[in-house]
């Protein structure tokens, strides 16, 4: 790695720390580069303009998520295990210590909801896509015998995802000690819920 390649590296992790509390809106390049000890010139030759930065963390996000809840769950056996690992692994994201703040996706979708843009059109890109994972593997554990016949898999997902929000809002605002409880518990029904009657 380069130089500058480790040099934009360090930006955004830093800048992906920063996102997760003051959101992407308050990424500011004068900010960053006092805080990481560089010149805003310096920093402006990685990223040419805000939006820029806010779509290059979005990006740095999406790519730690697949790495820690993406894979790991696509690598679980098709049906029922694939979804408990869906869940489990986005659990842990939700809650990762090492962002500050929670989720980027959450604090993102806030921000730029009604709003035009790059990172919008990238964090929708890139929600969809997430939507269509979990909603395929729920169509895996129909096809493995898992889940009943006619379960719709996008409203799994629907459900998975709502699950998720109010678990990050109960955690991360309410600071209610027995969010993940209220979560796990919202998930055993989805999971009883989607089974196939026997």
């Amino acid at each position: 790695m380069s130089k500058g390649e480790a040099t934009r590296e360090r930006i955004l992790d830093w800048a992906f720390r920063s996102a997760s509390r003051r959101g992407l809106e308050g990424l500011s390049i004068g900010n960053l580069a006092s805080e990481l000890g560089l010149s805003k010139s310096g920093l402006f030759a990685h990223f040419g303009s805000k939006e820029e930065l806010q779509v290059a963390v979005l990006a740095a996000a999406r790519e730690r998520f697949v790495e820690l809840v993406v894979r790991p769950a696509l690598a679980a056996r098709r049906g029922e295990p694939r979804m408990r690992k869906w869940f489990e692994s986005w659990l842990r994201w939700t809650s990762d210590p090492t962002v500050p703040g929670g989720c980027v996706f959450m604090v993102a979708g806030v921000e730029f909801d009604d709003r035009d843009g790059r990172p919008r059109e990238f964090l929708v890109k890139s929600q969809r896509e997430l939507l269509d994972s979990v909603a395929k593997s729920a169509a895996h554990a129909v096809e493995c015998g898992d889940f009943r016949e006619d379960l719709e898999p996008d409203q799994y997902a629907f459900e998975l995802l709502g699950i998720m929000l109010a678990y990050h809002q109960e955690k991360r605002l309410f600071r209610a000690p027995n969010a993940e409880k209220r979560a796990r518990a919202a998930f055993e029904r989805l999971l009883a819920a989607a089974r196939r009657q026997s």
